[in-house]
């Protein structure tokens, strides 16, 4: 494949609910263009984006996939997502280096709750954006009805640049109201043909339409308009294309991906109306000193270039998929990253699962490095003598933990596997509760976890078992209580003795003092009273959790010349603390956290009546972007470990929250035995 400059490079996004047919869109995308010279399919497991055993076996796309295509002396850097929330990380890392996206419809179920989550994040975003009404040759479609419910929820500025020609069965092609020419599948492709007698009204009213907003770009087009002069096919072109970039127009294409419908008029739309990348602005970044500084789209600037996705190949090791922001690499060029210095050994230009070498990439342009240490997502490449840090993107946290168990044989391989998995999803938490004694998988789903520990079992043969993850209680005081600890073991010869009294109260803090008088306590044993002290808040008396919030106060005790030493003044502390624990109204702590929820206005009611009977304290309820309203609540941990699931219950899949922990709160007397109880540690 010959090299591009940027302004001959489209980069584009293909999205769409779960199962609405994107994958199959590429598939036909790269035989349309003579990537691939025979098409494969989902059912067969032959495509060339899902290609991982993972995908093959689910019948749908973890990961994203890259495919270079050649349209008419362009290169269009195609990146199929995942439809799945599971892979929300996927979508996330890519928004930020593409400006052009395609967002796929089923035409026989409509705007799905998929759907309308990747539009918001590409309005968020502002990423022109297409829509692509596949499967239209399903039966029952009603596209009259399909386009306004997709007006109605997308806003006004949608508009068909595309007609349907045939019904259900029949359907065989389409008119472009753009150029008023049809094209019309004849059993092979798609082929020029005339505008069906009774559909030629409403074309020509998708036309008008079309050149009416065309008029808005420019003062002269609008006088043109006015004057019941005709546009020009440059003029219709060029005013289309602001209005696309601006995102004051979102175009819809009609098709069948499985015949080839409306391909190829779809990646000729592609270079005619989405930007190029040197159209774009600036990118903002820093040196490594925090100053600012901007990189625009040009191969004349210093060399910078941001990771956004890393893959771990069985066979090429770790492969980091770049987009090359300003200047060019070469093979062989030295990069600056994360404080290191290193040449690179080869480049390619990514197609699927398959890498082809390739010499250098240039500004705008998509490629991948392996072979470098140290390097992945999120992080930014820059020449050395102009060192240049891009802000990396955030990822959304973990909501919900499985505790894993290995069995003896594969314990040994799991930690290195969670590690690769984590390489390639920012939003997998793997970490170890040492208290509990439990290993938690974190993730933002049930089904994603689910998803992890399929993996495990299928890429790297390590199966585990799950267990429910334990919630970190404490124990605190709320009263003050005193008592003497004596440790005295006299026996002849060397003894044991040490003698004190303390006094234990409420505090902001664990913290030890002392206010002895006189001699009582050599100063040279209170270190091993505070050491004592801080051993028994290891161990609380209620259920054995730590404790937390106490001060200590050592204010008399008794030595002995010969047999005091620091091993018994430390015992006596610690009994002192058993003896007077019980005295000081011991409670039991619970961890809360801090959860955002983000769900539509017309959830919110059930939302929130679901949060009060997870014992929730509501603080906020902020109006966000697209009639979504986010719910800020403090909530016990305990009652968010199945949250994530309820929570897709009732807001149809459309809700979702990140977590934060708060601190800790007294149990309700209420629930302090059951809690004891449940979670109790062995003492």
């Amino acid at each position: 494949m010959k090299q591009y400059d940027a302004n001959h490079i489209r980069n584009v996004v293909v999205l769409g609910h779960q199962g609405s047919g994107k994958t199959s869109l590429v598939e036909s995308m790269a035989y349309v263009s003579k990537l691939i010279p025979e098409k494969g399919t989902v059912e067969k497991k032959n495509t060339i984006s899902d290609y991982t055993l993972t995908e093959q076996k689910r019948g749908g796309s973890t990961q994203i996939a890259v495919l270079p295509l050649e349209v008419n002396d362009h290169k269009l850097n195609i990146i199929d997502i995942p439809g799945n929330d599971d892979f929300i990380s996927e979508t996330i890392g890519v928004a930020g280096v593409v400006k052009g996206a395609v967002l796929v419809i089923d035409a026989s179920v409509g705007v799905q709750v998929g759907t309308m989550k990747h539009w918001k994040h590409l309005r968020k975003k502002g990423i022109p954006t297409f829509i692509f009404v596949n499967k239209m040759d399903k039966e029952g479609i009603d596209f009259e009805m399909l386009l306004e419910e997709i007006r109605e929820k997308f806003g006004k500025n949608v508009i068909s640049f595309c007609y349907p020609l045939g019904h259900e069965d029949s359907f065989d092609g389409f008119a472009n109201a753009v150029d008023l020419k049809a094209h019309v599948y004849n059993g092979q492709e798609c082929v020029e043909a005339e505008i069906y007698p009774d559909k030629r009204a409403r074309v020509f009213e998708l036309h008008n339409t079309i050149t009416e907003e065309v008029a808005k770009v420019d003062d002269a087009l609008l006088e043109k308009f006015f004057n019941g002069e005709e546009f020009t096919q440059d003029e219709i072109r060029t005013s289309l294309k602001k209005s696309v970039i601006s995102g004051e127009l979102t175009p819809v294409i009609v098709g069948c991906a499985t015949k080839n419908i409306g391909v190829q008029t779809l990646l000729q739309m592609c270079i005619d109306y989405l930007p190029n990348p040197a159209d774009l602005k600036p990118l903002e970044a820093h040196d490594e000193n925090g100053n600012e500084i901007v990189r625009p789209t040009d191969e004349k600037e210093p060399f910078s270039a941001y990771v956004f996705k890393t893959i771990v190949d069985p066979y090429s090791g770790v492969i980091n998929i770049i987009k090359v922001c300003s200047g060019v690499l070469h093979v062989g060029d030295e990069v600056y990253c994360n404080g290191n210095v290193q040449k690179i050994p080869t480049l390619f230009s990514m197609m699927g699962k398959n890498l082809e070498p390739v010499d250098e990439i240039r500004a705008g342009d998509i490629g991948a490095l392996t072979r470098l240490e140290g390097i992945h997502f999120g992080d930014s490449l820059s020449a050395p003598k102009n060192i240049t840090i891009f802000k990396p993107v955030k990822y959304p946290t973990a909501v919900i933990y499985k505790a894993i168990v290995a069995d003896k044989n594969t314990e040994g391989k799991l930690m290195p596997a969670l590690a690769k998995i984590q390489l390639e999803d920012p939003c997998v938490e793997v970490r170890r509760n040492n208290e509990t004694r439990q290993l938690l998988l974190g993730g933002v789903s049930d089904s994603h976890i689910d998803y992890v520990l399929d993996k495990l079992k299928t890429l790297y043969k390590i199966t585990v078992d799950t267990e429910r993850m334990k919630v970190v209680y404490r124990e605190s005081i709320k009263g003050r209580g005193e008592a003497e600890g004596r440790y005295v073991k006299q026996s002849g010869g060397s003894g044991f003795y040490g003698v004190v009294k303390m006094r234990f109260e409420p505090a902001e803090e664990n913290v030890f003092e002392e206010d002895v008088f006189g001699g009582a306590v050599p100063k040279n044993y209170f270190p091993a009273v505070e050491k004592g002290f801080f051993e028994a808040l290891s161990k609380g008396l209620l259920a054995g959790f730590p404790v937390i919030g106490v001060k200590g106060v050592l204010f008399d005790g008794k030595y002995h010349p010969v047999d005091s030493n620091e091993q018994a003044f430390r015992m006596a502390a610690i009994l002192a603390f058993k003896e007077a624990y019980p005295k000081c109204k011991p409670i039991i702590l619970e961890p809360i956290l801090r959860i955002r929820v983000n769900v539509e206005s017309r959830f919110t009611g059930s939302v929130l009546s679901d949060l009060n009977t997870r014992r929730a304290r509501i603080q906020n309820i902020e109006e966000k972007d697209f009639g979504n309203q986010e719910i800020e609540a403090l909530i016990p941990e305990a009652e968010v470990i199945d949250y994530t699931t309820q929570l897709k219950s009732i807001t149809q899949a459309s809700g979702f929250f990140n977590r934060e922990f708060y601190g800790y709160e007294e149990v309700p007397e209420s629930l302090k035995e059951r809690v004891i109880r449940d979670n109790r540690i062995d003492q």
